[in-house]
């Protein structure tokens, strides 16, 4: 399989990861709990990531805000979704969204893309302004 530049990473099982940031923000609830028992939420994250195929590159936190952010590589989009489903019910959090991130290269073949879609695509009710 061809990586093209600034594809995402190789995966453990030869296929092509690809970044997300992960965003999620603590109930004041879990906030308070972690005040009490110190643990560890990178291991928790990577060990969570590792075992539907992805891995934590970096975690960072927001304190002001009681969120967390995490740049990590997962194989796919429903992966992803797969991660925000089990951290949603938990209920430790009452937010957590996932966001693609793309390289330049794919910025650029994104943006070759949505010339290609522009020339076909009309807005709702462009019809009506013709009239």
């Amino acid at each position: 399989m061809e990586v093209l530049p600034g594809a995402g990473h190789w995966g453990t099982r030869g296929d092509v990861m690809a970044n997300f940031m992960i965003k999620m923000t603590y109930t004041t609830g879990s906030w308070a709990r972690m005040l009490k028992v110190t643990d560890d939420r990178t291991s928790a994250v990577r060990k969570m990531l590792e075992a539907v195929g992805g891995s934590l590159e970096r975690m960072w936190w927001d304190a002001e805000s009681c969120t967390a952010y995490v740049v990590a590589d997962l194989p796919d989009a429903v992966t992803a979704a797969g991660v925000i489903t089990a951290t949603t019910k938990s209920g430790a959090y009452t937010r957590v969204e996932a966001h693609e991130m793309l390289s330049q290269d794919q910025l650029h073949d994104a943006l070759a893309l949505a010339k290609l879609a522009t020339d076909v695509f009309h807005a709702p009710g462009d019809a009506a302004l013709d009239v």
